[in-house]
């Protein structure tokens, strides 16, 4: 009798065990001896699926798919075939109480992160009963988490909202940002145009100033000149002059202006006083120095 690679064929006599026929030749007594069945080797796996329910109430199904082979050693072979009738159903029976007793502790979205867990504790369950029987448990990894597919949906639409609030509180985030920025943008615009017009004030009051300490100048160098060119004039007549003639400067270029129509004023001779004292009044009300004409006039 030939016995192929992989496996080994268990010999009877007379009913009786009588021996293990490993691969290769075997010689039988003829009327004796015959075989009484084939033990394989090989590694073999099954698929177990278990229908259960979680901590919350939740049915899913668990697939689990079992490596498993027969141990060479003479007594596990002997053992793996009288002691057995069906090793599979076994097997199948363990991974049904294991995760039957498992998962129902467990909530559903603790069940896809403690899946090694589970699979460990069917393989520490399945290698300490099945090794009795000769059968040896090389690994017992969970395939497929099955939810129903409503809870499937529940779930992905758990997500979604979750993914969506996430997203709504980074564009509000953006937004506060945003909106932090552009006001310290402004504010510092506006710290620049004040400190820009402050500057361009100060500039012009300084402008004005020097304009105003040139009026003085020229109206002193022009009161002493004609005092000494001109003799018996004092200086309140000189200043007098000077007043009426930049009045009616002034009214001429008035009157130049194209969008000008008529200009009405009292000029009788004698309203001319009058008006030179108001001119002289309101001009050097204007000056801040008008201390400095008292002392012109003086001179």
């Amino acid at each position: 009798m030939t016995t192929s690679q992989g496996t080994v064929k268990i010999v009877e006599r007379c009913g009786a065990f009588q021996k293990i026929a490993r691969p290769g030749l075997t010689c039988m007594l003829p009327l004796l001896d015959c075989m009484s069945g084939i033990v394989s080797l090989r590694l073999q796996q099954m698929e177990v699926k278990c229908e259960t329910k979680t901590k919350d109430n939740v049915f899913v199904t668990i697939n689990v798919a079992v490596q498993f082979q027969v141990k060479s050693e003479d007594d596990a072979i002997y053992a793996a075939h009288y002691r057995l009738t069906n090793a599979r159903s076994q097997i199948e029976s363990y991974v049904f109480d294991v995760v039957r007793s498992s998962v129902p502790k467990i909530e559903l979205d603790d069940v896809f992160v403690t899946k090694e867990e589970i699979a460990n504790s069917i393989k520490s369950e399945l290698d300490a009963s099945m090794r009795s029987f000769g059968y040896e448990i090389l690994a017992t990894p969970i395939t497929d988490i099955d939810p129903d597919s409503q809870v499937k949906r529940a779930m992905n639409e758990i997500n979604k909202q979750k993914r969506l609030r996430v997203a709504a509180e980074d564009e509000g985030e953006a937004v506060k940002i945003r909106a932090v920025k552009e006001a310290e943008a402004e504010a510092s615009r506006t710290e620049i145009q004040a400190k820009a017009d402050a500057e361009a004030k100060f500039l012009a009051g300084q402008g004005i100033a020097r304009q105003r300490q040139a009026i003085m100048e020229g109206l002193r160098e022009s009161v002493n000149a004609f005092k000494s060119e001109v003799a018996g004039v004092d200086a309140k007549g000189v200043m007098d002059l000077m007043i009426v003639t930049q009045y009616f400067d002034m009214m001429r270029d008035v009157g130049a202006q194209s969008k000008t129509n008529a200009v009405f004023l009292n000029h009788s001779p004698g309203a001319l006083e009058d008006v030179t004292q108001s001119v002289q009044k309101g001009f050097l009300s204007g000056l801040p120095a008008a201390p400095a004409f008292s002392q012109m006039q003086g001179r």
